[in-house]
């Protein structure tokens, strides 16, 4: 009884979020902000979470608003890629 197991692609999770620090090489630690309702008191707040994200290139840098997607573990605490650049951080 032969069976054939197609091989489908796991959905990988997609976030969006701020660069909060590029000193690490080859890694950037991205902040993501969600809103969400209060259990009790009904009110919206915002929970963030912080992400060490691999950047093989160093191109991006603190203030930019970048694409994250979910990958294999490429270190203890990174499990996440940076895919693309959303907004570049602005100079005041």
């Amino acid at each position: 009884m032969n069976t054939i197991v197609e091989q489908v692609p796991k959905r990988q999770r997609v976030l969006i979020g701020k660069v909060i620090s590029s000193k690490m090489n080859k890694s950037v630690v991205v902040q993501v902000e969600r809103r969400v309702k209060h259990q009790v008191l009904g009110k919206v707040v915002t929970r963030s979470a912080n992400y060490k994200a691999h950047d093989e290139e160093n191109k991006y840098k603190d203030g930019d608003i970048v694409e994250i997607k979910e990958c294999r573990p490429i270190s203890r605490d990174k499990s996440w890629m940076v895919m693309s650049l959303v907004t570049a951080a602005t100079l005041i």
